[in-house]
């Protein structure tokens, strides 16, 4: 027991361990690095794992621990040390304040933004009324299994659109580039509602579907305790003003719901919703997104490239992250929502059109692992420059994967081999319902992003040897990576021409991802109740 000394907090970075051992070794690991006994460390736990796989013969998982000590060599050691540091007292929590006059709020959409925004406003007294165009996550996922199973598109309940937002049927990823006090309040929050804790010390957090959507039903009922009024099956159909100022909601068409302000977190696919806007005279702007296509390989294959196992005990199911720069072009072509041991999906929301994402649960155990392969795409490559512009460009390339895979909602398909030319290819072998059609995929993309991949791809064999392979298939489209547009606000949230309301999320044009929805619907809670 320490004694007659002060104990101080450590925190030490890129301690590693083989994939053999135990993490019980960790203590012993930190001990060897600082020169002192291991009896000298007390408290020791783990804040962050990863894993470096940089030398596919020797992979390692790699650690920053946090234990304390009363060894006064260690904290002579800081100084010169980038690895080491003494912890102080960590900031404060931002903690809500309670308003004495709470506001009338709608909140529009049940996506990460729209429900943290629900949650950090009632939390702080306000009055919220949270609106959904579609169905409950219970409901929602049987239609969606229906429709996977050749059954018809349900077009306000489906992968897009109903309780979660299209992140429902995704990995769950929980990354961002984000520096942020608040991110790890989110996670906090979606570990209270049944996330795994793992999330709270993982290099790359996920909670995968089957795990998200357990969440979801805990989020709900949160907040129902804190008396948000929730309204599914309500589509935000139009817009009141009094003096150019917000005042009214109205709701299919029919409903009236007054409010101070009205979140506008519908993700990127209302595209209805963006319509609506535009006639009401609301400041859009289209913006660059990415399409292009999902790729699938065995996930033991991605294992072997990656980590030079195919499966260890130890180690995730591999991802990767790949990048390639058309110097030509200017364009960026890159990986995007890779999903290790998942599924690809088909997820459309509209009749007659074709697009597709990945998605896996939290075990990641399925044979195959997907990812997107897309290429950036410039508002200057639309037919015209209009705030819609975007939007019909999705649409056009959808409706060309529909014909292409046959009129019945199957997504076309390739084998990689025969995209690249180079033969004709092996059997198509895709997990997406309820199947895939052969179709020649150029004929669903613009002739510069199957330039661009015929391009790149050679690039990432270079990076990933085996990555072409006769084992790899091509589905498409994959257009829905971002919003099209940007629903302009100004420095405090608010639309720059509507006040009122607060566009908020990935479908406003200014977040990516389940994380930066959240901080970001979260934020504008925030700015509403007065506490910036």
């Amino acid at each position: 027991m320490l004694v007659n000394k002060e104990i101080r907090c450590f925190r030490l970075r890129e301690v590693a361990l083989n994939v053999d051992e135990e993490e019980t070794l960790l203590a012993s690991r930190v001990a060897e690095y600082l020169q002192i006994a291991v009896e000298q460390i007390q408290g020791l736990h783990v804040v962050r794992q990863g894993i470096d796989a940089r030398r596919k013969g020797r992979v390692l998982r790699v650690y920053t621990v946090e234990f304390l000590t009363d060894d006064a060599s260690v904290l002579l050691r800081c100084e010169n040390d980038p690895r080491l540091i003494c912890v102080v007292d960590a900031p404060a929590a931002i903690e809500i304040q309670r308003t004495t006059q709470p506001k009338t709020v709608v909140v529009v959409g049940m996506g990460p933004a729209g429900l943290f925004a629900a949650l950090t406003l009632a939390q702080a007294g306000h009055q919220v009324c949270l609106v959904e165009r579609g169905k409950p996550v219970e409901q929602r996922v049987v239609d969606v299994e229906s429709f996977w199973n050749g059954g018809a598109l349900q077009h306000n309940s489906n992968v897009q659109f109903g309780e979660g937002g299209a992140g429902t049927f995704s990995d769950g990823k929980l990354t961002t580039r984000i520096k942020h006090p608040l991110t790890r309040r989110i996670l906090q929050t979606l570990v209270d509602f049944g996330a795994p804790e793992q999330i709270l010390v993982q290099a790359k957090p996920h909670i995968g579907t089957d795990r998200l959507r357990q969440v979801l039903i805990r989020f709900r009922r949160e907040l129902q305790q804190l008396g948000v009024e929730l309204r599914y099956e309500s589509c935000l159909t139009g817009l009141d003003r009094q003096n150019g100022v917000l005042t009214t909601a109205r709701i299919n068409d029919r409903d009236e719901l007054p409010c101070a302000a009205l979140v506008l977190a519908v993700g990127h696919s209302a595209r209805d919703t963006y319509a609506m806007l535009d006639e009401q005279g609301v400041r859009l702007e289209a913006k660059p997104f990415a399409i292009g296509v999902r790729i699938e390989h065995p996930a033991a294959l991605i294992n072997r490239i990656q980590f030079g196992h195919s499966n260890h005990p130890r180690l995730p199911t591999a991802d990767y992250a790949l990048t390639f720069n058309d110097r030509q072009s200017g364009r960026g072509i890159y990986s995007f929502c890779m999903c290790p041991g998942g599924q690809v999906v088909q997820s459309s929301s509209e009749s007659e059109m074709v697009v597709v994402n990945g998605m896996s649960d939290y075990c990641r155990a399925g044979s195959l692992s997907n990812s997107a392969l897309v290429v950036s795409v410039r508002p200057e490559d639309f037919a015209d420059d209009t705030p819609l512009a975007g939007v019909r460009f999705q649409q056009h390339w959808e409706r060309q994967a529909f014909l292409a895979g046959g009129g019945d909602y199957r997504p076309p398909a390739q084998n990689l081999m025969a995209f690249l030319g180079r033969k004709k290819g092996g059997q198509l072998v895709s997990s997406c319902r309820p199947g895939v059609r052969s179709a020649e995929l150029t004929q669903t993309l613009p002739d510069f992003v199957s330039d661009g991949l015929k391009q790149a791809l050679p690039h990432f064999e270079r990076k990933m040897r085996g990555f072409i392979t006769t084992e790899a298939t091509l589905i498409g489209v994959e257009t829905r990576t971002s919003a099209p547009l940007r629903i302009v606000r100004d420095g405090h949230g608010q639309s720059v021409n509507c006040p009122g309301l607060y566009p908020a999320g990935e479908g406003a044009g200014y977040a990516g991802g389940i994380m930066s929805a959240a901080l970001d619907g979260m934020q504008i809670a925030l700015t509403i109740h007065g506490q910036e």
